[in-house]
């Protein structure tokens, strides 16, 4: 039995509903402001999150990404807080927030070149105020690595190039527009392969084993840091035809991609409705760290609403349509992903004491289904009205913290589990969930100066699902409704059976610089080789038969297979100059890895016999080697 989550989805006659509130109610707006969301990676959020834990603004919701206006007004209530026990700003983080003010400001009509952008500002239609921008940016991200053992270096790149055009239109509706070129080279080693399922498995016509092809983490960067931001496809340079679409860049390619959205804010800014194409975080108690939706995953088109009718309560829901990876090609994986998504999640806060945000999550294959689109009836429930063909997904977060001194939190993430066996929650594989638990401290007396300590563990199997043949359906292979989108995890950006442990220092020394040190210990049961680990990869299924007597569908963290463990450490820095539109920024660091492993006889005990027919256990590839890489990456970014 799966559990999840509720949301809606995108069917015209929906938009066109949720867009009509915009005008129809709108005017309720009290003063104009700009809705368009400010991308979940700006550092401008790591500064609000700061104000927060101090006590200087109300507490602020777990749903991201906020518009212009939320941040203006947010950093506005920072400047004007009244002085507080270890929270009063220095004059130093006043300078940071009002350089933040000046950012995301409306500046006058006409060229600015300090932005690169040109603004207009004029009164159209029945008097109906129009108002935007169009510029240009640049960003790249360059990086290189020398492994010692192999004596072997990697470089890398991910430079673009954005066009965007964004407004408002009277005083409740947004519009924003960015499309992007891009070159890009992230080499990543081929590792061996993998089995889908545990090798006990009895076909049974459905549930059919299967070997995919396991890579490892692109060489000239971090480990779990590279993030694919190309949409569809790619071309390697020399060749730009529709026979060389690739879906990888092993070597220096270009390719396309576009962001989109239209929002408005409506009852007197308590309800925002968004619609749009663009990355989101649900649920972090701290930048990145959400176990639901995470910063990291990839864009997809979506409608949202967020309801905030007082600071103590929030209502938020998203439903959407999920991207197919194109590794295989344009047309063949399409043939077994069709799915949207829905995701829906309420907030209580108690002052700036206590937060809690519960919800639940939905993949499920795209049809007309109105108890998905509909956002307060809750999926858990719904599924059991429709029969159990879609992945379900409950989470949970709980925060506490002294304004001033600092926070702890925990999140939960539950996939799925079986009541009845409970206490064996930690060694059986059918229970899929993830887990973390931090805490912050505010370092006084320093400029925005925090250090984190964090825990998260990702049970094997967590955000996979088993395939189905669908009724919806006609298709040969069954469909697939993983916990993904573009061949990139929803949730949290480690694979299944993996955990970490994550120290970060962050400061910011100057106005209009910001520096952090990190380290990661990262641990991951192998994907790949003689002693892989079932329920390690994004693509494992697990078996639906005899889950809880299965020998082989028992887990042991560390000692089932082969796991591979990473100690990553490094330093960065980013400096935004005064007199220029120009942002430097890079890292520097180590990252050290190698493995742990068990005899064939230990190995035994969870790898059975393989039936006839299905694929054999790897045995010739996918070598457990160790290595030291010393990692350089540095970027800039002109214009903002």
């Amino acid at each position: 039995m799966s559990i999840y989550k509720i949301g809606k989805k995108i069917q015209p006659i929906t938009a066109v509903m949720l867009m009509s509130a915009l005008f129809f109610f709108g005017k309720t707006v009290l003063y104009a402001q700009t809705h368009v969301s400010v991308p979940v990676d700006h550092a401008v959020y790591y500064l609000l999150e700061q104000a927060e834990a101090r006590g200087l603004c109300s507490p602020l919701p777990a749903v991201k990404p906020y518009t212009r206006g939320k941040i203006l007004e947010t950093i506005n209530e920072i400047l004007d807080a009244e002085p507080k026990r270890f929270g009063s700003l220095t004059d130093g983080e006043r300078e940071i927030l009002e350089n933040a003010c000046d950012e995301f400001n409306r500046g006058a009509a006409g060229f600015d070149p300090k932005k690169g952008m040109y603004r207009f500002d004029t009164t159209g239609k029945k008097s109906v105020r129009f108002s935007g921008d169009m510029g240009i940016t640049l960003e790249s991200l360059n990086s290189a690595a020398m492994y010692t053992e192999q004596d072997e270096s990697y470089m890398g790149t991910d430079t673009w190039g954005t066009f965007f055009v964004r407004g408002d239109v009277g005083e409740q509706f947004s519009f924003d527009m960015d499309f992007s070129a891009g070159m890009m080279k992230a080499h990543r080693a081929k590792l061996g392969e993998y089995n889908t399922y545990a090798s006990e498995l009895e076909s049974d016509g459905e549930s059919i084993n299967r070997q995919v092809t396991t890579y490892g983490q692109p060489l000239a960067f971090f480990p779990y840091t590279y993030q694919k931001n190309w949409d569809g496809f790619m071309f390697n340079l020399g060749s730009i035809d529709a026979g060389n679409m690739k879906g990888w860049p092993d070597s220096i390619s270009i390719a396309a991609r576009m962001t989109a959205e239209m929002s408005g804010s409506v009852f007197g800014d308590m309800l925002l409705i968004r619609f749009g194409r663009i990355r989101r975080e649900w649920g972090a108690m701290t930048p990145g760290s959400s176990l639901v939706l995470n910063s990291a995953a990839r864009p997809f088109v979506g409608i949202e609403a967020d309801f905030n009718p007082v600071p103590w309560f929030a209502f938020s829901s998203v439903t959407g349509v999920l991207e197919f990876d194109n590794l295989n090609g344009i047309s063949d994986p399409a043939m077994t992903f069709q799915n949207a998504y829905s995701l829906q999640q309420i907030e209580i806060n108690y002052k700036n004491y206590f937060h809690i945000d519960f919800g639940s999550a939905a993949i499920w294959a795209k049809r007309f289904e109105l108890g998905y689109i509909f956002p307060l009836l809750d999926n858990f429930f719904y599924q059991n009205y429709i029969g159990n063909f879609d992945n379900m997904a409950i989470h949970l977060n709980l925060k506490g913290q002294y304004p001033g001194l600092g926070k702890l939190w925990f999140s939960i993430f539950l996939d799925e589990v079986e009541m009845s066996s409970m206490t064996s929650i930690f060694e059986l594989d059918r229970h899929m969930f993830a887990y973390q638990a931090g805490l912050q401290g505010i370092i006084p007396f320093l400029p925005f100066t925090s250090l984190t300590l964090s825990y998260t563990k990702i049970e094997p199997y967590n955000y996979t699902h088993t395939r189905k043949f669908l009724p919806w359906y006609s298709s040969e292979e069954p469909m697939e409704t993983a916990y993904v989108n573009s061949g990139a995890c929803l949730g949290y950006y480690l694979p299944p059976n993996s955990d970490e442990l994550k120290v970060r220092f962050d400061i910011h020394p100057l106005s209009k610089t910001a520096s952090h040190l990190q380290y990661q210990l990262i641990r991951h049961g192998a994907d790949y080789g003689p002693h892989q680990v079932d329920g390690s990869s994004l693509v494992s299924e697990l078996d639906p038969d005899g889950r809880s007597e299965k020998a082989s569908l028992r887990k042991d963290f560390l000692n089932d297979g082969a796991y591979q463990w990473m100690h990553i450490i490094k330093v960065g820095a980013a400096h935004t100059f005064k007199n220029l539109p120009l942002t430097i920024f890079g890292e520097a660091g180590v990252v050290y890895s190698y493995f742990t492993d068990i005899s064939e006889e230990e190995y035994s005990k969870y790898d059975r016999p393989i039936p006839d027919g299905q694929p054999s256990r790897p045995t010739a590839t996918g070598e457990y080697l160790n290595f030291t890489a010393f990692i350089l990456t540095l970027g800039f970014k002109i214009f903002k």
